[in-house]
């Protein structure tokens, strides 16, 4: 190939990416731009493409009501209780399938997935069934249990990945220099592993504040997140405004969780736990 042939190679554009990258962006920002407008729109009327009067009228009426407040802090309490729980539970069996051997350990593992292979809203209503004869319908802990079943897959995946790619001649290094067990382990394997960790403990947050189907169908109608309230706007206020406010302060959290993951936990943290 001559050069002048060379170049025109690498200058050649990719339009087929091109386009794809473009309708991915439609599909995504388009409706995330149309939300957000609406929430800041006061007046808009067909045919107009562009609202005729903005103004803060609707977030005034929203962030007034009482029960908006109400769920906000339930949501979060909610979201901190399922983190924190799930953290505890799954960390150490992450760990456990990481670095044990132990009869039925591939079966046991690859279980973790059942929650996600069967239509969700069907294996809901079989645990809305159980939780009916226990009186956890309408509680607090109905709900924390059921969102728990949602993070399971996450919380164990994910740092199970993290902990079988560190860097275990460091640990064989440090064990060889007299240090315990549990003096390797918050030394050596944890910072390693923490940044995965971290990464996985805030998509289990995001999540869980965004989970839908199980607060409204174990916790209803005495539990009301922030999700659910916003359906609720949705259905039964002829007034879009509302619906869109309340989805405008629904990504406040993602907003601030990813900039926690772009300072904190690093972009590369996620690939590494893969041993990317």
């Amino acid at each position: 190939m001559t050069p002048v042939e060379n170049t025109a190679s690498r200058a050649r554009i990719d339009w087929t990416g091109i386009c794809f990258a473009v309708l991915l962006t439609l599909f995504i920002a388009l409706p995330l731009v149309v939300v957000g407008t609406w929430a800041f729109t006061e007046v808009w009327r067909y045919p107009s493409v562009i609202p005729q009067q903005f103004g803060l009228r609707f977030w005034h009426q929203t962030l007034s009501r009482a029960d908006v407040w109400d769920a906000l802090t339930l949501s979060l309490r909610l979201t901190a209780t399922v983190t924190i729980l799930s953290a505890i539970i799954c960390l150490p069996a992450a760990y456990a399938f990481a670095r044990m051997k132990f009869p039925g350990r591939n079966i046991l593992f690859l279980s973790l997935l059942a929650s996600h292979a069967f239509p969700k809203f069907g294996l809901l209503v079989a645990i809305a069934g159980i939780f009916l004869q226990l009186g956890l319908i309408s509680t607090f802990w109905g709900v924390v249990l059921i969102q728990l079943v949602g993070t399971l897959m996450l919380m164990i995946w994910i740092p199970v990945a993290a902990f079988q790619n560190v860097d275990r001649r460091m640990e064989e290094a440090a064990r060889d220099a007299g240090a315990a067990p549990l003096r390797v382990f918050w030394s050596i394997t944890l910072p390693q592993a923490g940044p995965t960790i971290a990464a996985a403990l805030l998509l289990t947050f995001v999540g869980t504040f965004y989970e839908t189907e199980g607060a409204w169908l174990i916790g209803a109608p005495e539990i009301r997140t922030m999700p659910v309230l916003m359906i609720t706007f949705i259905n039964n206020q002829i007034v879009v405004q509302y619906g869109a406010v309340l989805s405008v302060m629904l990504w406040v959290p993602s907003f601030i969780a990813l900039m926690f993951a772009r300072r904190v936990i690093g972009t590369g943290a996620f690939a590494r736990g893969f041993g990317a």
